[in-house]
């Protein structure tokens, strides 16, 4: 039944993700930090939990990525990891969105909005 679940939440998941698509399908122009950080609130907590500690998705906080360099942390999220939940987000975001992004998830500075 778990794993039923799972799939449900899974497709719900895709068809978020598809039906909001082409709302942003041309919005891949640098965004304020302001957008950016609505947007890892939102977006990437939806699965990474909205302070970061894990759901669908692993856990972000920098205790958890600090292995990570920034740059794999950019490459995550512009190809996403292909068999997981974890989209490719290259066509909603710059690669300076991206790197800034990952920037402020290795910081831990993302937290402090989110306490």
């Amino acid at each position: 039944m778990a794993r039923r679940m799972g799939d449900t939440f899974r497709y719900l998941l895709l068809m978020v993700v598809l039906t909001l698509w082409p709302a942003f399908a041309h919005s891949a122009e640098t965004k304020t930090e302001a957008e950016l950080r609505n947007f890892v609130v939102q977006d990437c907590g939806s699965c990474h939990g909205l302070t970061f500690k894990g759901g669908l998705g692993p856990p972000l906080r920098p205790s958890d990525i600090e292995q990570l360099p920034v740059a794999a942390i950019e490459a995550i999220i512009r190809e996403g990891v292909p068999g997981t939940a974890m989209p490719p987000w290259k066509a909603l975001l710059t690669d300076d969105d991206m790197a800034w992004i990952s920037r402020q998830l290795k910081s831990g500075a993302l937290l402090e909005k989110t306490r």
